[in-house]
């Protein structure tokens, strides 16, 4: 994720946990990179080794930020768990230029596969949580979120799907195969 963050850049990390990425884009991309959490055990891990991070809600709290503040709105592995996750990706790109988003594709084969086998909600290494127990209430497929950026009008700058480790998937040219094979999905996005 962090290699399509340009060097120098000025970054807004939602979703920003105890800060690993705010501080690997400093060290690495010299990056002016800042974060926003909800849980406030994390802000306080964050702060206390240093990192500019404060306690906000991804959903009510980006409409306090101006205008075009932010080269790059970082959005990690949280849409599916936001409330409004249209809203949420509309105030990203009003405060920043680029927004890189990822999320759990709810299309991959294993997903489909227990949902016919058993179904029931499926349970695999990255949809890890019963589903009374999670917090995604928003979950979508690579090809519902292609959907929804063309219909927002949002600019895919680049994308591509993701195993669990990260490791990108042979398959980037094939959306089709893609939503079926890719764990994961990451997106640039920018207002088009």
């Amino acid at each position: 994720m962090s290699e399509m963050i340009a060097p120098a850049s000025r970054v807004l990390d939602i979703g920003s946990g105890d800060g690993t990425l705010i501080e690997h884009l400093f060290r690495t991309r010299g990056c002016d990179a800042r974060g926003i959490e909800i849980d406030m055990a994390e802000v306080t891990r964050a702060v206390a080794h240093g990192l500019p991070v404060m306690h906000g809600d991804a959903d009510t709290d980006l409409a306090h930020y101006p205008d075009g503040l932010f080269d790059y709105v970082v959005l990690s592995r949280t849409l599916q768990a936001v409330e409004r996750p249209q809203e949420v990706l509309r105030q990203m790109l009003r405060i920043g230029t680029r927004a890189l988003v990822s999320f759990p594709n709810f299309g991959h084969w294993q997903v489909r596969w227990q949902l016919v086998r058993s179904g029931r909600m499926p349970m695999t290494p990255t949809w890890d949580r019963p589903w009374y127990e999670t917090p995604n209430i928003h979950p979508c497929t690579i090809r519902d979120f292609f959907a929804l950026c063309a219909q927002e009008g949002y600019a895919v700058e680049r994308w591509l799907a993701v195993d669990d480790e990260g490791r990108q998937a042979p398959w980037r040219r094939f959306p089709g195969l893609a939503n079926l094979f890719g764990e994961q999905a990451l997106f640039l996005l920018r207002r088009a």
